[in-house]
This record gives C-alpha cells, structure tokens and sequence, in this order.
C-alpha cells in the first residue's frame, strides 16, 4: 500500500468530526454492513474496511470522494482529493457513477434537515415500533433510521411508515419521499418491459438488415470460472511486470461480485499456462454458463511468454475450448481478455490528459488467432503492431477500465459488446507516454452477453 496514500487517508480522518464519522458510515451501509462497521470508532479504522471490501484503493478514490461530497466537506474534497462541488455533481449525473443509492441519500437528507424536535417527535411516535433504549434521548437520527431498517419498518422499496409519522409536523420532507417513491415505480416499470434488441449483423455500410438477438443463459451460480493467468516474475528481472498485481486484485474483486469462480495463477511457464487452461478444458462445466480467461504476460505476435521466455500459441489456448474440445462448454460463451502488447510502437497521439505518464511500462504479446468455433470473444489491449502500457503502481490501463467499466455499466445491464465498446472509447483518448492506446474486440458470439449482477 502506497505510503502515500495512507498519509492522504491519515489528514482526512484527522479533520473529519464524530457525526461525520456516523454519517460516512450510514451512507456506506450498502457497501459496508452494519456488524463490520461496529468497531470502527474512528475515521481511520473506518477507511480500513472501506479498503478492505475494494471501495477504496491506490488510484481510486471515487467513493470517497462521494462520500464527502455528500455530507458537503468540499473543503476536503478540494485540498486533499483535487475535486470540487461542480466536478462531482457532473461525474454523478453519469448513470450507475453514483455508489450512494438514491434511498440512502433519501434517508440520510431527511435525517440532517430535522430539527431537534422533529427529532423528538419522531422517537415518540416511534414508541411502539421499537425498543425504548433505542429510542433515547441522546440516540441521532441515523441510529433511529438503521434500528427502523433493521426492524423492516422501512426498506428501499416501502417507506410508507417513515411517512405517515412526518405527516403531521414535516409536510416539506413527505413530499420529498413521494417524489422518491414516484422515481421508484418509474424505475420499475422501466425495468418490467422486455425491448427486444435490435443490431445490426453487417459490417457497416453493407444495407440495413437486423435481427432481434437473444441473450446467453446466465442461470447458474456460480456461473463459470474466471481463470486468471498472471505472469509477474520472470527470469529475467527486468522484466518484471510492476502494476499486474493490482491488475490480479481487481479482476478477482470484480468477478467475484460478478458470481464468478474466481482463481488466480501466478508465474506459469509456458508448459504450464498451456496445461492450466487444457485442465480448465477437461472439467464439467454442464451447470455453469460460460467460461472466461484473463491472459497478463509479455509475449510476441499469436504468442504469449512464460516467465521461462517460452512462448506458447494464443490460437492452442483459445482451441482448448473448442466444441470437440470441450463438450460441456460447447454453444456456451468463451470469453478471453489479454494485456499484452502487440509489437514495439507507440500510436501517434493527440495531447489529453496523462494517465500515469512517468511510470508506464509496456507488455509484448500475441495477435490471438480465432479458431473457427462460434461463441468466442476475445478482448486485446490493443490493435496490432502497437504497445500497451501498464502502470507500476496501479496497474494496466486497459484492465483497470475494464473493471470500472463492468462496475458501472453491468448494474445498468449493458450488453458485453456495449461494454467493451466503452472501454475502447475510455482508453482511447487518454495519452499514454505521448502515445495512444486503442484496444480490440474480436468475436463469434451469437448472442448478446450480458453480466449478471447479484
């Protein structure tokens, strides 16, 4: 962990209050549930667990940044974290960008706009409800609201209790919850109605025809495994692959949220990554929907490098998972993401901002070679004869969009296609050592994918 970046998290905590602690913890409650926040009396131990469940980490402070914004220390959010009120309030108008729902924001904006009367007039209507020592005097708001979500008395989807007991004294906030419950039933007719999707199966230019396109089955839980395969250490020191363990960490949180059988293999030789892919091939995956492969090595053109230098052909990996190959996968998605350059050539760039300008490295690596199966994608860092870059302290450009991207797009149910779309767009305008990357998409999938969110 970077020490500075425990610094950073060390002179907020110092400047954040006791209620501001409470109410950080409250807006979390989502992310971070009530028993893991009962022993984080502090700012500091509080950020510990919000590092601990992958809300916050080096290069992505997104969610803290939110939380401050939401109890309006702008003053933090500008001297320790370069944000202000305007740039936050355009990043969250972007939708899924926000990790605060709209009922926890609804909550706790009714909590701080109480007096301490309507406070008290809250707890006495409350008597009946709940327990007297959780209604005390000293007891905030906020700890009324959790013990009332505790008792099911409100949840995200009924809020009528929470109503009815403002109705006599705070007409301002009823009216605000039913612009909330109004939101909601939009939202859910929204998602009730059933849009085929229509795209179009011809290149660009060639007429207009479509199909409605279906989507794969993701039933199963676990859905399938998400094999990583990460060469970090090499023979050859200098060729360590700083930043592809961050890339590791954030693979496995996402999919690991994602449902997903997660395992990670660290340094494979060439034998070995071939033979750990061939025995993935050899299982039964009859109650699982599909396969996915993340491939983070250097290599050369249609080859991946062992950390022996061996090279082993992207066209014998993908081929492991043929029909013949693999039975119990066969008219299931095989999807193969791999971060890797594709030879030793910046692209030509047009000046963005910078990501990570002064410590990039590059990866050498293979041109896949599709074998003529159906129900393949696989996904490159970039086009051919390009590099890639990675950064040793936060990891792959490419990887790491990919994760934020499946984050907030994969609540929204975007299609994969849609998805990578994005992260093409995303990697594509950023200059990278004043050079360009532009990743690419190659696939036989017959029908849309599209992740599955628990």
């Amino acid at each position: 962990m970077s020490s500075d970046f425990q610094k950073l998290l060390f002179d907020i905590s110092e400047a954040l209050a006791t209620e501001e602690l409470e109410a950080l913890k409250f807006l979390s409650l989502e992310h971070v549930p009530v028993r893991k926040q009962e022993n984080t009396e502090d700012p500091k131990a509080f950020f510990e667990v919000l590092k601990e469940k992958g809300m916050i980490q080096v290069g992505d402070v997104f969610f803290l940044k939110e939380l401050l914004y939401r109890i309006n220390r702008i003053d933090l959010l500008a001297s320790h974290l370069g944000s202000s009120r305007e740039e936050m309030e355009r990043e969250l108008q972007v939708p899924g960008k926000a990790k605060v729902s709209a009922y926890r924001q609804l909550l706790y904006g009714i909590a701080e706009d109480l007096t301490p009367e309507d406070d008290s007039s809250v707890k006495f209507l409350l008597q009946e409800k709940l327990p007297k020592n959780k209604l005390r005097e000293n007891a905030s708001m906020l700890k009324v609201l959790v013990e009332m979500e505790r008792n099911e008395i409100i949840k995200e989807d009924d809020v009528t209790i929470l109503k009815s007991k403002l109705k006599s004294f705070r007409a301002d906030l009823v009216k605000r919850i039913e612009k909330y419950e109004e939101k909601t039933r939009e939202n859910d007719s929204n998602k009730n109605l059933s849009f085929p999707v229509c795209v179009s199966v011809q290149p660009p230019g060639q007429g207009a025809a479509s199909l409605f396109v279906e989507s794969y089955k993701m039933e199963n839980n676990p859905h399938g495994y998400c094999v990583i395969l990460n060469n970090y250490r090499f023979k050859n020191p200098d060729e360590t692959r700083e930043g592809t363990v961050q890339d590791g960490d954030a693979l496995k949180r996402v999919f690991k949220w994602l449902q997903f059988n997660t395992i990670e293999h660290m340094n494979l030789e060439a034998k070995q990554m071939f033979a750990k892919l061939k025995e993935y091939s050899k299982k039964d995956h009859s109650n699982m929907d599909c396969f996915v492969c993340f491939i983070l090595s250097h290599g050369e053109k249609d080859k991946i490098k062992g950390v022996d230098h061996e090279l082993v052909n992207i066209k014998d990996l993908v081929s492991c998972f043929s029909g013949s190959n693999c039975p119990s996968l066969a008219g299931k998605p095989k999807l193969f993401f791999i971060q890797a350059c594709q030879g030793s050539v910046g692209h030509p760039a047009v000046t963005v901002k910078e990501d990570c300008s002064d410590h990039l490295e590059t990866d050498a690596t293979p041109l896949p070679s599709i074998p003529d199966r159906a129900d393949v994608l696989v996904g490159m860092a970039t086009v051919e004869d390009f590099e890639c870059y990675r950064c040793k302290h936060t990891g792959s450009v490419y990887i790491q969009c990919l994760c934020d991207k499946l984050e907030l797009l994969c609540p929204l149910r975007k299609d994969l296609i849609t998805i990578l779309t994005e992260v093409n767009k995303e990697v594509g305008r950023k200059e990278l050592n004043g050079c360009k990357q532009m990743p690419k998409i190659t696939s036989t999938l017959r029908k849309q994918f599209i992740f599955q969110i628990p």
